[in-house]
């Protein structure tokens, strides 16, 4: 049994009492949007291009102790030093012991995204045997299936992949939507990201998958087209990425791209505008998946 304490501090002083509980004995500290679940969220970090956001302006930050600690020496010297004059209101909770592994792997389900494909964790069957199933688990890569953006665009797969295609998967995360390409038929794959652990895992994932995915880091230059592109990135870095990625369609060939509010759509279909005709496909939960294709040449548009 363990005790949770929970105080507030704003975004000055928040990483400083995290610091500060944790050298007065806490096992643990996190910082938490204290408005979170509102509609005064906000993103602690900003998109590429963008200066980062910073702490919360309320933030909550969450410490576990021993259940045997002495909490108001602790918090007292802890919120001395952070610099308060005082010790904040805070609350506290017991936690009980748990097998952690158990109840993380029970808030991980199967993930239906079409009657055609299933994203199962390991620990699960595939609910359907006749169903193209990716095995996933929750990792340091974006990218299981739950989340919105990477639903949507695992049905434009799902509708757009045919035998024999080529496909780029620009902002590869996890590898999920390459390998899905790959099971779905696509007898060429790409998946490209910034980050080399994201790249780990994606060729991790597809190992366990045993399936092909070529990959490749984004400063490594690409020139090759293809009959589809698949971005889910977020808004800011899909219209700087706006004239590579359009370059990478081949003629004829098609574009989807997620990770953009779907008030953010028409700001991404203006920035491509100049290469290729977006519109939005398909909506959930506020995010928008745009889709083009690519009639002619860029030069002759």
């Amino acid at each position: 049994m363990w005790i949770s304490v929970t105080l507030a501090a704003d975004a000055d002083r928040a990483e400083a009492l995290s610091e500060a509980l944790m050298d007065a004995g806490a096992l643990s500290v996190s910082i938490e949007d204290a408005d979170a679940g509102t509609d005064a969220e906000t993103p602690q970090f900003g998109e590429p291009g963008h200066d980062p956001a910073g702490l919360w302006a309320h933030s909550r930050v969450i410490a576990l102790f021993e259940r045997d600690a002495d909490l108001a020496t602790a918090l007292a010297t802890a919120c001395g030093a952070a610099g308060f004059d005082a010790v904040p209101p805070f609350a506290t909770e017991e936690v009980a012991e748990q097998n952690w592994v158990q109840l993380t792997q029970s808030q991980f389900e199967p993930i239906r995204i079409t009657d055609r494909l299933w994203i199962v964790p390991s620990w699960h069957d595939c609910p359907d045997p006749q169903a193209i199933c990716i095995e996933l688990d929750p990792g340091m890569a974006f990218g299981t299936g739950s989340h919105p953006t990477t639903r949507l665009c695992l049905e434009w797969l799902c509708e757009a992949v045919e035998p024999g295609l080529s496909v780029l998967d620009y902002g590869c995360g996890s590898g999920i939507l390459g390998i899905a390409a790959v099971k779905l038929g696509a007898s060429e794959v790409l998946g490209v990201d910034i980050d080399d652990k994201a790249l780990d895992a994606a060729r991790e994932n597809a190992r366990r998958n045993a399936v092909t995915l070529d990959t490749r880091h984004s400063r490594e230059p690409l020139e090759a087209r293809f009959d589809l592109v698949v971005a889910n990135i977020l808004t800011n870095p899909l219209r700087v990425l706006a004239p590579m990625l359009a370059a990478r369609i081949a003629p004829g060939g098609r574009i989807a791209l997620s990770g953009v509010l779907e008030a953010q759509a028409e700001i991404v279909i203006e920035g491509y505008a100049p290469f290729v005709t977006l519109h939005v496909g398909a909506v959930r939960e506020g995010w928008a998946r745009l889709e083009g294709r690519l009639e002619a040449e860029p030069s002759q548009r």
